[in-house]
């Protein structure tokens, strides 16, 4: 009767047989049901074993088993049926793994397998973006559904809620500095016109503040300096006008500042300006006046800026005693071929400036500044364009329209700190940042988000390492807010690829997707640990 107790584990087996309840099983589950599979298929083979071996000792047995036809039945049709719960759950498995693959198969994945508890939660999320951002523009409605979603239905949200509490957040400091320095430079400014009003050196603007710290965030190699950029007038008499340089890429450029004399005559009669340059002799114009800017900070008709640098720097130094914060901040000048380097401190206080000089282009927000370019400048009349303050301008414009204060700056500020070893730079996550507040709704960056947004900031540097390829923020941009001018021919222009290098390298590519890998295993750590 060997028959009674292969039945009896056939039917023990289904009995116990754990039925999903979702989408699919957790992992002990469906250990538990392949060792109870292994279980079966060992008995079952004992249980026939011992039917050929009573076989073998006479058709007696065989003649007893064949009458007992109606158990092989039995058994038969509830192994045909554990057979197909089998197969059922291996094709429910393999569907399920088709739907969670998505943009967790590429390379980024491989890395950080280690982190298994994140890896699922990471998909999870990577899919409710996807779907978000297909969503987005299906009208207001819409949106705010997904906001409620976002409020209730993402598990890392509290996680999201108590790392962004706990973030080092040198705002106070900086918001202390940066208001030491504007008021600082209000008082130069006010200074510098009146001193430059009888001469035709440069006529020196309102200071505007720019990086990092006029932007409110701390990258963690910052220097600890706070720049600033002084826009230079043309003197009566003289006008600017910029010559790009040939060498260079697009998003490096360099330019001369070519110095024109124009006519002033009409001016000099109904103003009593003083004397036109081109229209009076030279004796004459030594006599009754000072020299021209072509005289004086310039080679070869281009305003140079080495010269303009040490004039600056003696401008500031004789202007300081006549500016109120000389009575309570001690100030040291550092030596700086192209800028005005200087160390403030009052007690234990101490700040360290550095103003930049440069040529607006136009009307518009981008300026060639003093500051040379990551390549090596050697020709002193050379100055860089710059898109700092059209970068200052987009992270106020970001400030005035969240509904939560300074995350995207929280966002930078963590990056910042996990970037070690990385090889990414501070101004490439600024650069991917700024490119998701153009693109994610600025309604949805709230702290209830805060680790969605993370992961949002992650998946567009995924696509860009995958493409080889991220645009260059403000060259070329047709998101960029109506406030920031450009110039007309900046706006039509192809945006750069900043990851050109990758594109032409294969293994600074490797090794780039391996970087990525490492700062997400660091983030989905950082994440499941708050």
């Amino acid at each position: 009767m060997a028959l009674l107790p292969m039945i009896f584990v056939l039917v023990q087996s289904l009995i116990q047989y754990p039925q999903p309840a979702g989408d699919g099983l957790d992992e002990a589950t469906h250990r538990r049901m392949e060792e109870r599979q292994e279980l079966l298929v060992h008995e079952m083979a004992r249980l026939l074993q011992e039917l050929e071996e009573q076989d073998k000792g006479g058709g007696a047995v065989l003649s007893g088993a064949l009458q007992q036809w109606p158990f092989w039945v039995v058994a038969g049709v509830l192994l045909l049926v554990a057979l197909w719960f089998t197969c059922r759950r291996r094709s429910g498995e393999a569907s399920n793994n088709d739907v969670h693959e998505g943009e967790d198969s590429v390379d980024g994945r491989e890395e950080c397998m280690e982190v298994k508890v994140q890896e699922s939660s990471d998909a999870s999320e990577q899919r409710s973006r996807e779907k978000e951002d297909h969503e987005g523009g299906k009208g207001e409605s819409g949106s705010d559904g997904m906001e409620d979603r976002e409020k209730t239905g993402y598990a890392g949200n509290e996680q999201g809620i108590l790392l962004v509490d706990r973030i080092e957040w040198p705002v106070e400091d900086l918001e202390r500095g940066c208001s030491v320095i504007a008021e600082l430079m209000e008082s130069l400014t006010r200074v510098f016109v009146d001193s430059v009003s009888n001469s035709f050196y440069p006529v020196p603007q309102e200071a505007i503040g720019v990086g990092s710290a006029f932007e409110g965030w701390s990258p963690r190699d910052w220097d600890g300096v706070y720049r600033v950029l002084v826009p230079l007038n043309p003197p009566p008499g003289h006008a600017f006008h910029l010559e790009p340089n040939s060498a260079g890429q697009v998003a490096d450029r360099t330019f001369n500042v070519r110095v024109e004399l124009v006519c002033t005559c009409e001016k000099e009669q109904v103003e009593e300006k003083p004397l036109c340059f081109l229209h009076h002799s030279r004796e004459e114009l030594r006599q009754k006046q000072k020299r021209s800017l072509l005289e004086t900070l310039c080679t070869s008709s281009y305003l140079d800026v080495e010269k303009t640098s040490r004039w600056f720097c003696h401008l500031v130094r004789s202007s300081w005693l006549q500016v109120p914060q000389w009575h309570s901040w001690y100030v040291v000048f550092q030596p700086c071929s192209r800028s005005c380097r200087l160390e403030l401190s009052k007690g234990r206080e101490s700040l360290a400036v550095e103003m930049l000089f440069g040529v607006r282009r136009g009307d518009s927000d981008i300026f060639v500044v003093s500051q040379p370019t990551k390549a090596a400048i050697a020709a002193s009349t050379a100055w860089a364009e710059t898109y700092a303050v059209a970068e200052a301008k987009f992270f106020q414009h970001i400030a005035r329209q969240l509904p939560c204060e300074s995350l995207h700056l929280k966002c930078l500020q963590l990056f910042t700190c996990i970037l070690r070893g990385t090889g990414f730079s501070s101004s490439t996550w600024k650069t991917v940042v700024m490119h998701v507040l153009t693109t994610v709704p600025l309604s949805r960056w709230h702290r209830r988000a805060f680790a969605r947004r993370l992961w949002d900031i992650m998946a567009y540097l995924d696509r860009c390492l995958q493409l080889t390829h991220l645009r260059h923020f403000v060259l070329g941009n047709e998101r960029l807010p109506a406030e920031i001018s450009l110039p007309p021919a900046m706006r039509g222009v192809v945006p750069p690829n900043l990851f050109e290098h990758l594109a032409r390298d294969p293994a600074a590519h490797r090794e780039a997707r391996q970087a990525y890998g490492r700062l997400r295993f660091r983030l989905g750590v950082l994440l499941s640990s708050h």
